[in-house]
Order: structure tokens, then C-alpha cells, then sequence
């Protein structure tokens, strides 16, 4: 470091279209670095000649199928003078790239699952680690070996200086000392997930951890030093040319800088994970976070940014909005807060935070030692007090009540707001119909506002208990109505058969009250839930509903238009409609032949444009036991698979696509189906992952119900952390162009039954920058249970 100066801004780079998740220092041009990101590209950074304090991008490389979330610098050999760049992705692969071509020299595969830290070492040996909880030590393009030992995924990993010695740390709390392919040793201390590695000489290392602390080793085994200063995660490290002073940057918010053993500096972000750091050879900081900007730091005056730049940084730290959750403020009662006159008073250290009233808000301030003021660095959300006001403001009205409803465990509740002027029938049904729960809940929501509400003048009941909104003809769901919400046949009118016309499934919830999990409400003034009714959801959705006549329709139309040799026979036909009558109506105790069977299996083979109405009838009949054991189990099992996965090849055609989808997503129905599925899951979610980009909501709210279904047999399940994560990829793969709400909410449902209870696939959750992706939909309110479904409780850590 070259002095005692605190670190101020140099320049914020505009860097990716995503989260920056990896950092490094470049060998070449001087000066440079390289970026990855989410957005799939990694990027090279030169200092601009012509302004001291810039950078400007000089290359962009592409060659991940997926997001890029690490990167490390091969040192320059006699073939690759100015070094080589290795990126490590979530599809499983390590890029090799030089500074002359946008796309790899070559592809190291071999890692199972996410490849979420690189180290280089001498000679050109990489070392990788994976969320198939293994670490592979590679030279050139072949892997060397495979270190295997630890019990959870593989967070960090780094070469030391003496040849030979290899350190990993992981989610299962633990790191290891690797020497020639054998654990040497391995240090425990940390309480959580060790999320990176720095190394101090070839004789000492740091490591950091989601237990927010950071500690220093020896490579003997001892723990020599703890340091405290993080309120949250800390994802990365690094450490200063003069081994002694060093970097982290975490969750909080925060880049600290730690000199002499002590934190000396707290540097504020206007984003909520800052993911990575890595220091520049002139000494400056450059850091990474999850808006997708760059923001360099230096010390040195001559290269701090404009007045104007440092006031826009600052203008937009001010900002920010500060959930008291995280725990970076503690408890907050808003009556003992002082007023602005408490600023007057100057901070005891750097980075010191402050809390003050303005009016109903709270605003939180953070003291700058070298600027000896106090910087705003947010408004604190949840700190405003309405208890002088005898009314409720919710969505920009007051109400008299505002009752709260717990339905995310950790997050927002449902709010039903009333007035005593107002009919509590008319409010009970429209809570209902906003938040999609069911029309059963009338009379119980309607009498919990009336008991809840004694005293004031209500509006009139109706006189019957008859649900005066619903009537015969009005969709309920769960109640075996169709949905014809995909609009009508555009060639011949409503009546036509249109595969996928006649319903999306239901995400089910149980039967129980979704408000206590008993059989009536509480009588308290605040609803309070003992079940979740969104995740986890373990009963798996099927897709139910179909029109018979038109199936059978469609059947025979294209059968009488099918070449000779395609035509199926009468008996054939007929055979197909008993069992299209028997599997649709699933109370009915008859029993499938085998000769029927056996036809459906035949015709499922039918040439791709005219199958559809035959993988319709496939789609009911594996619901049924008998189908389930017959088609599913066996070596029939793995046909079937293969046939469906054949259909859903992206060049397919979308009819077809939906429909195998569809019926991968009933074989969940029966036993032989889940084995089969879960025995191919790895084949069945990437292919189904490849159908992200066809753009039909159909496919994708029937993709979205696979990953869910599969979601929902892998709960309870933490040694199928591979599983788990393949199921976290493709969600939130296709969380990225899904559009249409009912499939988001399934992968949004997906998400939190995958991680739900399970803290190592949280923290997989949170590495695939799922936060930043749900967040977006915390507002939506059409769906309303969009909205209410994408509370970060599902990823963000505990206070």
C-alpha cells in the first residue's frame, strides 16, 4: 500500500449487463484486469492514456453456455508471452482464452456441477472448484486429478507457493490441505460456509466466511488471528504486495480495507452483494458487485475521480434503501432515535454508522474519516412509525385495518385491508381472488373481519351462504374447471382442439386452512401462519384437464389424412378411446388391457406433425397406475424417457414439446414414474433447460412445473445437493426469459421448495444470484402470489 491515505472513488465502470462475480488482475497490458459476469462474457480493462482515472474495455470473451461466476490469470510461458484467462461457469466447464480471440483456445470439462473458484499455479496448473463438492487440479487440457474428500460444495480454492500444496475450502465449514492428490490436513473453526481463500506467504493464508468473520492460519494448523467487522456474508479477499494488509468485500454492503490487523477503512456500495475484489498493481482496488458495476478505489490523489463523479457516487449511495433485516443496523426503535443535531457530533472511526429521525423516516449515516463528515449512505426501510395515526396507509390509502397475513416464513404477509364502511363479504372475496386462494375461504375470512372489526358499524351480510360471487359457471380453483386462458383457436374458432387449450395444472396447497394450518382463524388482531402455503411444495403438480371429444376429434381427422401405411385401423382407434375414456375419468375402477396399452405405445411413434393428439392421451394415461408401472418401469422406463426427450429436441415442434413436458411432469403421478425420472433426471432437466429459449408460454409453464415436481421429491433430501443444484440452474436459467407469470411463479415456487431447509442449497441459491432475479417480481401484484412469493427469505441470510 503506498501510504496511510484513505481509498476514494477512481471510476465506476458501467462493466456488464449482470452481476460482476469475478475478478483478476491481468498480466497484460499493464494495468489491466478482467471481469466475469452473469451475463455470460468475460472482460479485459485498460488503464485510458487519456484519462487518468478510466478504464475502457479492450476485449469480451464468450464461450459459457451460462453464467460466469470466477476467473483466474495463467501466468505468460513461451507460447502464451502475455498470459492466458481461465472462466469457470455454471455449465459446469472452464474456459481457456487468450487476449487475441473472443472465443476459447479450449474447454476443460469434467467438473458435474458449477465451476465457482479458479486458482493458477506455476507452469500453467489450474486448479477448480465445484459445487460437485470436488476440486480438479488440470495442466494444459487434460485433468490431472481429482481431490475428493470434502462433504459440500467447493467455494474457494488457491494454489500456495510451495510447489505441490493445494488449499480448498467448502460449505461444509471445513478447508483442506492438499498435497499430491492427498488431504495433509484440514483446519475447522469457521461456523458457516468458508467462501474464500487468500494466501499471505507460502507459510500463512487468510480465509473468509458466511460467519462473517475472517480468520488467519498457518499451513501447520493454527488459527493465529480472527478479525470481526462484517455484519454478513464475506465472499472474497484480498491481500496487499506487503503481506500484511488486505481486502474483503461481502453482503453488508461494504469494502473494508484492513491494515495493521484492524479494519481502517469501511467503504459503502450502493448495491446489496458485493461479490469480489482483487487489487491492481499500481495499488488501487477494483470490486465487483450485483448492479453490474465496476468501482475502482485508490489512494492516490491523482487518479481520484471528479468532484462530480464523487458527488454522483455519493448522491446515489444516499439512495439507497436499507433493509434493517440484514442486521447491519440492529434493532431499531424509531421513538429513541435523536434528530439531525446528532450529526453534528464527529465519528469516533471510519466507517462508523449512524442512525437519525427525520420526520417519520430514518436515514443512516456513515462517518468519513477522511473527509470528517458524516455521509448519508441510505434510507432505512421498515423505520418509519405510524403509531401517532389512527388509520393505516397501505398502497398510498389509509384504512382502518390493516390485518397482516404470514405466509413466507421470514417474509412480507399477506395484507387485507378494511374500513368499517365497507361490506366484510365484498373484502373477504376480493382478498381471495387477488392472492389466488381458494373461494372455500369465504365465510372464514369474512367472520375473521367481522370479530376482528366488533364495535363499528359493518355493511350489511348477505342472507344466504351460498358464495353470492362464484355461481355455477365462475372458475374455482382446484375444482376440475378448465382454464381457457390461452385464447381461441386462431384458424377455426373457439371449438377446435388445440393441444394445451384446456389447462396449466394447479400448484397445489393442502386442504388445510393456508392462514393457521388449522380448521378456522385465529381471533387474534394479526394472522399469524404455521404453514407455508407457496413452498415448500412436495404433492406435485399434474396437468389434469382435457376435452375428450375434441381429442378424439383431432385423433380421427388426422388419421383419415395420414399416408396408408400410417393409418391406424379401427380397431386401433378404437381401442385408443376406451382408453382415453377410462384414464379421464380417474374414479372409474376399470383397468387397462395390455393390447390398449400396447397401442398407445405404438401410435405415441405416429410421424412428428400429426402425434400431438396421441401424446395427449399419453400425457392422461401415465397418471394411471397401471400405465405408470407399465410404460415407466423396465427398460420400457428408459424408452419412454428417450422417446420424450427425442420430441423435445429445440428444433421440435412446439406442440410436441408441450406435450412430452407435460407428461414427464405426470409420470410424477406414480412410483414407477418418479424412480424413472429421478434415475434420468440429469438428461431430462437439460434438455428441458434447452427449451428455455422457444418462445411459447405453454412450454414454459409446463418446464417450469418438471422443475418443480422434481423440486418437490428432492425436499428433505441434503445429500442430493447435485440434484438441487441442477434444479436452481434451469429455474433460474429460465427465470431469465420467462415471461408469462403463471411460469414464473412455478419456478419462483421451485426455487423455494429447492432450497427450503436446506442451507448449503441456499447458499448455491445465493452464488446463482437468484436475489437479484426474484426481486424484480416482489412488486408484481397481478398475479398477486407472483408478488407474494418472491420474498428474498428463500435466499437471503439470516440477521
Amino acid at each position: 500500500m503506498s501510504g496511510s491515505n484513505s481509498f476514494r472513488l477512481r471510476c465506476s465502470l458501467a462493466a456488464h449487463e449482470m452481476d460482476v462475480r469475478g475478478l483478476a488482475a491481468a498480466s497484460f497490458p499493464h494495468g489491466a484486469f478482467v471481469s466475469v459476469s452473469r451475463d455470460r462474457t468475460a472482460r479485459v480493462w485498460v488503464p485510458n492514456p487519456s484519462e487518468n482515472q478510466v478504464f475502457t474495455e479492450m476485449h469480451c470473451m464468450n464461450g459459457h453456455s451460462n453464467f460466469v461466476s470466477c476467473v483466474c490469470i495463467i501466468a505468460p510461458n513461451e507460447t502464451y508471452p502475455r498470459g492466458l484467462i481461465a472462466t469457470g461457469g455454471h455449465d459446469n466447464n472452464i474456459c481457456v482464452f487468450s487476449l487475441d480471440r473472443p472465443d476459447p483456445l479450449f474447454t476443460l470439462k469434467g467438473h458435474k456441477n458449477t465451476v465457482c473458484t479458479l486458482s493458477a499455479g506455476k507452469f500453467g496448473t489450474i486448479l477448480s472448484g465445484s459445487w460437485d463438492t470436488t476440486a480438479k487440479v488440470w495442466l494444459g487440457e487434460k485433468c490431472m486429478m481429482t481431490l475428493q474428500g470434502h462433504s459440500a460444495a467447493v467455494w474457494a480454492v488457491v494454489i500456495l507457493p510451495e510447489q505441490g500444496l493445494m488449499l480448498s475450502g467448502s460449505a461444509d465449514k471445513t478447508i483442506k490441505l492438499w498435497k499430491a492428490g492427498r488431504c495433509e490436513n484440514t483446519y475447522t473453526g469457521h461456523e458457516d460456509c468458508v467462501r474464500g481463500l487468500a494466501v499471505i506467504s507460502d507459510m500463512e493464508f487468510f480465509s473468509c466466511s458466511n460467519d462473517a468473520s475472517i480468520r488467519r492460519w498457518m499451513v501447520t494448523g493454527e488459527c493465529v488471528q480472527v478479525y470481526y467487522g462484517h455484519t454478513n456474508y464475506i465472499y472474497s479477499l484480498a491481500v496487499f504486495p506487503n503481506g500484511q494488509d488486505f481486502i474483503s468485500t461481502g453482503e453488508d454492503r461494504t469494502l473494508r480495507i484492513w491494515r495493521k490487523g484492524e479494519c481502517s477503512q469501511t467503504i459503502r456500495l450502493p448495491a446489496q452483494s458485493v461479490w469480489c475484489c482483487c487489487i491492481l498493481p499500481d495499488g488501487d482496488i477494483a470490486v465487483g458487485a450485483s448492479d453490474g458495476i465496476i468501482r475502482v478505489f485508490t489512494e492516490s490523489q491523482e487518479r481520484v475521480a471528479s468532484a462530480q463523479d464523487l458527488q454522483a457516487f455519493e448522491d446515489e449511495l444516499s439512495k439507497a434503501i436499507i433493509d434493517p433485516k440484514t442486521g447491519d443496523l440492529g434493532d431499531i426503535k424509531i421513538e429513541d432515535l435523536p434528530g439531525r443535531e446528532h450529526l453534528n457530533e464527529p465519528g469516533n472511526r471510519d466507517g462508523q454508522t449512524r442512525l437519525i429521525k427525520e420526520g417519520s423516516n430514518v436515514e443512516a449515516y456513515q462517518w468519513s474519516m477522511s473527509d470528517g463528515r458524516w455521509v448519508k449512505i441510505g434510507d432505512v426501510v421498515g423505520g418509519s412509525s405510524q403509531q401517532n395515526s389512527k388509520r393505516v396507509m397501505y398502497e398510498g390509502k389509509e384504512y382502518d385495518f390493516v390485518f397482516s397475513i404470514d405466509v413466507n416464513e421470514g417474509g412480507p404477509g399477506l395484507k387485507l385491508p378494511y374500513n368499517v364502511t365497507d361490506d366484510p363479504w365484498l373484502t373477504a372475496h376480493n382478498f381471495l381472488e387477488k392472492n389466488d386462494l381458494s373461494p372455500m375461504f369465504l365465510d372464514q375470512v369474512a367472520n375473521f373481519i367481522i370479530e376482528n372489526t366488533k364495535g363499528h358499524t359493518l355493511g350489511p351480510a348477505p342472507t344466504s351462504a351460498t358464495d353470492p360471487f362464484t355461481g355455477a359457471g365462475r372458475y374455482i380453483p382446484g375444482s376440475g374447471g378448465g382454464d381457457q386462458g390461452f385464447g381461441a383457436d386462431p384458424f377455426t374458432g373457439g371449438g377446435r382442439y388445440i393441444p394445451g387449450s384446456e389447462s396449466t395444472g394447479r400448484v397445489s396447497s393442502s386442504g388445510a386452512d393456508p392462514f393457521t394450518g388449522g380448521s378456522a382463524y385465529s381471533s387474534s388482531s394479526a394472522l399469524k401462519a404455521t404453514t407455508n402455503i407457496f413452498f415448500p411444495n412436495t404433492d406435485g403438480v399434474m396437468f389434469e384437464q382435457a376435452n375428450t371429444t375434441q381429442i378424439l376429434g383431432k385423433l380421427r381427422e388426422l388419421n383419415n389424412a395420414a399416408p396408408a401405411d400410417r393409418k391406424l385401423s379401427d380397431a386401433a382407434l378404437d381401442s385408443l378411446e376406451k382408453l382415453l375414456h377410462l384414464v379421464a375419468d380417474q374414479k372409474s375402477q376399470e383397468q387397462p388391457t395390455a393390447e390398449q396399452i400396447s397401442v398407445l405405445w405404438r401410435t405415441s411413434h405416429w410421424p412428428e406433425d400429426i402425434v400431438f393428439p396421441v401424446l395427449d392421451i399419453l400425457r392422461l394415461a401415465v397418471r394411471h397406475p397401471e400405465v405408470n408401472a407399465q410404460l415407466c418401469g423396465g427398460t420400457e422406463g428408459s424408452s419412454l424417457c428417450n422417446h420424450l426427450l427425442g420430441l423435445m429436441s429445440p428444433e421440435g415442434r412446439p406442440a410436441n414439446q408441450m406435450l412430452a413436458l407435460r407428461t414427464l411432469c405426470n409420470c410424477f403421478s406414480g412410483s414407477h414414474g418418479r424412480a424413472l425420472l429421478l434415475g434420468q433426471r440429469d438428461a431430462v432437466l437439460s434438455r428441458s433447460g434447452d427449451l428455455c429459449a422457444v418462445s411459447n408460454k405453454n412450454i414454459h409453464v409446463a418446464l417450469a412445473t418438471l422443475v418443480l415436481n422434481y423440486a418437490g421429491r428432492l425436499y428433505g433430501q441434503p445429500t442430493e445437493i447435485e440434484a438441487k443444484a441442477q434444479c436452481l440452474s434451469v429455474a433460474s436459467t429460465a427465470l431469465e426469459v420467462v415471461q408469462d407469470k403463471e411460469a414464473i411463479f412455478r419456478l419462483l415456487v421451485a426455487l423455494g421448495t429447492t432450497v427450503a431447509g436446506d442451507s448449503t442449497a441456499k447458499d448455491l441459491a445465493r452464488s446463482l444470484g437468484v436475489n437479484s432475479q426474484i426481486s424484480k417480481y416482489a412488486r408484481v401484484s397481478d398475479p398477486a402470489k407472483v408478488g407474494e412469493c418472491s420474498s428474498p427469505s428463500i435466499t437471503t441470510p439470516p440477521p
